[in-house]
């Protein structure tokens, strides 16, 4: 049997329901569309995972802001749907937004997780991870899979959805999967089509910072100094910092010396798009003094 497209969660439900029937594993691989090398490598690994794999094309509304580039966020579905079918993908479900929000934005149930969605992306983008948090947990709940695979390049999102699944006892496995990136190391996203070609030229410049960081962080140097620097360097490099941040890998907190497993993250404006990074790391013991 070939791929399936669905629109209807009925109809999706239906489907899965043959599946479960057959004791098959079921995994679900959310996206907004456009897809490219770090969507399909989340659908190889479903695939490995799971008898059957569903993935969610769906350009959620609620998790943009007011002047955000919703309207222009790209959709690709035929291409899409066209790498799909060759990676082997059972169903994709492709909801309208009358389907996800029957009652409207306004009128929809929200999931809200403190805290980690308040810091880092979630101070520049209000709002951002409660629409995440709402949309996964309804795409969760509509699909009810084993296992749901997120990209690390989110990783801010990533500790979101894992802290919600756990807090609501979700019968899922959360799965990350490590960043792919382009032949010079800047990570795959979709909102990488809107750099002109000059602004792709210097975008890689904020994974070598990171790399920089992390080389510094092994060596022992203080988190505010390599975060410091690391800003200097980026705008060095024409690009425009929102943030970059050392954390602890494990909760997003800031680290205490004691914290061997350490994320950077950064966020940083070159033309249109708004870039997004991590690398983590782990500290030597013996620097942490």
């Amino acid at each position: 049997m070939g791929m399936d497209q669905v629109e209807r969660v009925a109809a999706l439900r239906a489907r899965v329901a043959l599946w479960r029937a057959a004791s098959e594993r079921v995994a679900l691989v959310p996206t907004m569309g456009n897809l490219h090398q770090g969507h399909l490598t989340l659908v190889r690994e479903a695939r490995a995972r799971a008898e059957r794999v569903v993935v969610s094309i769906f350009v959620n509304p609620l998790q943009f802001g007011p002047s955000e580039d919703l309207n222009a966020y790209p959709r690709t579905l035929a291409e899409d749907m066209r790498q799909l079918e060759a990676e082997g993908c059972d169903l994709v479900f492709t909801p309208t937004p009358e389907v996800v929000y029957p009652r409207g934005q306004e009128g929809q149930t929200r999931v809200e997780v403190p805290g980690i969605s308040d810091i880092l992306c979630g101070a520049s983008r209000p709002g951002h991870f409660v629409g995440v948090a709402t949309v996964v947990c309804k795409l969760l709940n509509m699909v009810q899979p084993d296992v749901a695979l997120f990209g690390e390049k989110d990783f801010q999102q990533l500790m979101v959805i894992r802290r919600m699944v756990e807090d609501l006892d979700m019968p899922v496995q959360i799965v990350g999967v490590p960043i792919v990136r382009e032949a010079d190391g800047l990570a795959m996203s979709s909102r990488n089509g809107y750099l002109k070609p000059e602004e792709r030229e210097r975008a890689p410049a904020l994974y070598r910072l990171l790399c920089q960081a992390a080389d510094a962080l092994r060596a022992g140097q203080a988190v505010d100094a390599v975060e410091e620097a690391a800003r200097e360097r980026l705008a060095e490099a024409g690009l425009r910092p929102d943030y970059v941040s050392v954390r602890s890998a494990v909760d997003l907190r800031v680290p205490c010396p004691q914290d061997d497993r350490l994320v950077i993250l950064a966020a940083a404006y070159l033309g249109r798009a708004r870039l997004i990074d991590n690398l983590q790391l782990r500290r030597p013991l013996d620097s942490l003094g």
